[in-house]
């Protein structure tokens, strides 16, 4: 099978690695001419991942019409916040319809507060929408580790068609109908990651790495029932699973992001060192506008956004964070 894959980040060539290692064809895209030459001639990304040689099923255009010609199976690997100017390339770019599209990135459009799928429904009606999360770090998925994660279209058995295509050499796909939980889980988690990195540096301990992510999963699942999500999809793959591997892991930008910051760094100089998009930065936006517009309690989050844009300490967060009212313990 030959499939499209629009960008080549991480997680695009982690998957575009992936899918050939399983027999198919894989087309990326790029805006970067020097990243292009290097996977058509030496089969090396100069971006990322620079000591893993490609296999010769992967090559790399910079021409979007080549790209969407290749196939009408199309992935997309995009930082959350280009991924409406890529929509509307993809557009511009193609007559055809019905393209099979699935998202693969992480976040919240902060200039709308919407979740990727309503991208798509603005930018890219007429193509069949798809979106998967779940654990799985790209330099894993790269070298084959055992990685499951979740899939969810809103059209029917089309979440299935992608699975049978991705699922294969340890990568397992499980389907779901509820792209907004999902997409959620995935975009949401991130912020918490940022949260177990400043609490990893400021050496808080394991029991606050812990009632992190416990807690931060209750503001998702409060925060996604107000969007439409089934809370229980928050407890799966794209939830639970998600939260783990994001705030317990190095390969976490997210995580990295936190760590530098809780060291000391300003959210600029963080972001500066770690070279790539970490997405929670950027989510945590739209999540604490979001919040405030659907009436949701989520202090951790507001507490990273203040953290980060605010330039308030740490220290000052937790200590507020541990004189809240005392309350029961309550999920959603």
């Amino acid at each position: 099978m030959k499939i499209t894959m629009l960008g080549a980040g991480s997680f695009g060539t982690g998957m575009s690695k992936h899918l050939a290692d399983l027999g198919n064809d894989i087309l990326m895209w790029t805006i970067d001419k020097e990243q292009a030459d290097s996977i058509n001639s030496t089969g090396r990304n100069t971006f990322c991942f620079q000591d893993t040689v490609l296999p010769d099923n992967i090559k790399c255009t910079l021409d979007m019409d080549e790209a969407l010609s290749f196939s009408d199976r199309v992935i997309m690997a995009i930082p959350t916040q280009f991924e409406r100017e890529v929509c509307r390339k993809v557009a511009a770019a193609t007559g055809k319809k019905n393209l099979h599209m699935l998202n693969l990135a992480k976040g919240i459009e902060i200039s709308t507060g919407y979740l990727l799928h309503k991208v798509h429904e603005e930018e890219s009606p007429d193509n069949i929408y798809s979106a998967l999360s779940g654990p799985s770090h790209a330099e894993e998925v790269l070298i084959g580790c055992p990685t499951a994660v979740a899939l969810a279209s809103f059209k029917e058995g089309e979440a299935e068609s992608w699975q049978k295509i991705l699922t294969g050499n340890n990568f397992r796909v499980y389907t779901s109908d509820d792209v907004v939980g999902l997409e959620v889980g995935g975009a949401t988690k991130n912020i918490y990651a940022v949260a177990a990195g400043i609490s990893k540096a400021m050496k808080l301990g394991d029991n606050a790495l812990a009632a992190i992510a416990c807690r931060g999963l209750a503001e998702i699942m409060r925060f996604g029932k107000k969007l439409g999500a089934d809370p229980m999809t928050l407890s799966g793959l794209a939830g639970v699973g998600d939260m783990m591997v994001t705030c317990y892991s190095m390969h976490s930008r997210n995580f990295r992001l936190g760590l530098a910051v809780g060291s000391g760094k300003t959210f600029d100089e963080a972001a500066k060192e770690l070279g790539q998009v970490a997405e929670g930065a950027y989510t945590v936006r739209a999540v604490v506008e979001n919040s405030k517009k659907f009436d949701v309690e989520m202090p951790l989050a507001e507490g990273v956004y203040r953290i980060l844009y605010g330039g308030e300490s740490p220290e000052l967060i937790m200590r507020e964070l541990f004189a809240r009212p005392l309350k029961a313990e309550q999920l959603f």
